[in-house]
């Protein structure tokens, strides 16, 4: 095949081919005597193979993992695989554990005095089973920003503070770090609260479920290529 065979068959341009040829993306391609570039079905397969592990890893990913294959470094392409794979199981239970976290935010309990629907730094660390100086902390770390009273100087939590610390608690609980925990509780605050992130939740677990998906597919058109040039090779004498 010319590379604009090749590029067709693929609705990409000739100099896309020529790029990840570049790349290691495909193997080399074979020369005319005048310097033209003949491809052939085993360049298609690559192309495939590629096109099917970029949406499941990642173009890097499936980059690196192409140029391995044609390097003969099947032992290190197989090693960037797996690391995708363990990335992805680590995806899913941090969205479990979001899930998790916000399903044990129980309103009812809430320490908030009905009369004014605010609480106070030792109600609200006892309510939770924590010391006061770990809710200072996580002020100094910009989880969460209680009042002061203009009386008092005493800090003072609303119930959108309480449902901040109480999902900060939780997920402090499963092991997450503070700066891990500050983007989400930033979600919960420009969501109006939690509910309006279960849509968010639900994007993020369709679109984790679609990249294990995909990764089934990019295997099998892995294996497709491997297989096709394995049978090209001269047999070991």
């Amino acid at each position: 095949m010319r590379p604009v065979d090749l590029a067709r068959g693929h609705g990409l341009s000739t100099q896309a081919i020529r790029n990840y040829e570049e790349a290691g993306i495909l193997p080399r391609a074979d020369r005319t005597p005048h310097g033209y570039r003949v491809y052939t079905h085993l360049h298609a397969l690559a192309l495939r193979a590629f096109a099917a592990l970029a949406p499941a890893h990642g173009h890097q990913t499936a980059t690196a993992i192409m140029r391995a294959v044609n390097q003969d470094a099947i032992e290190e392409a197989l090693t960037v695989i797996d690391e995708s794979h363990a990335q992805l199981l680590k995806d899913r239970r941090t969205l479990a554990a979001v899930e998790k976290a916000l399903r044990d935010l129980v309103p009812s309990g809430l320490p908030t005095p009905p009369e004014s629907g605010m609480t106070f730094v030792g109600p609200l660390a006892r309510q939770l089973g924590i010391r006061p100086a770990t809710l200072r902390k996580w002020e100094k770390a910009g989880l969460i920003h209680p009042r002061r009273d203009t009386r008092t100087g005493y800090r003072v939590y609303t119930p959108a503070d309480v449902r901040d610390v109480q999902l900060a608690h939780q997920l402090r609980r499963g092991g997450y770090l503070l700066n891990q925990i500050s983007p989400l509780l930033a979600q919960v605050r420009s969501a109006g609260g939690v509910a309006p992130l279960e849509a968010t939740l639900s994007d993020w677990r369709s679109r984790l479920t679609m990249r294990g998906l995909s990764m089934l597919t990019g295997a099998s058109e892995l294996q497709a290529y491997l297989r096709e040039r394995d049978a090209g090779d001269p047999p070991n004498t």
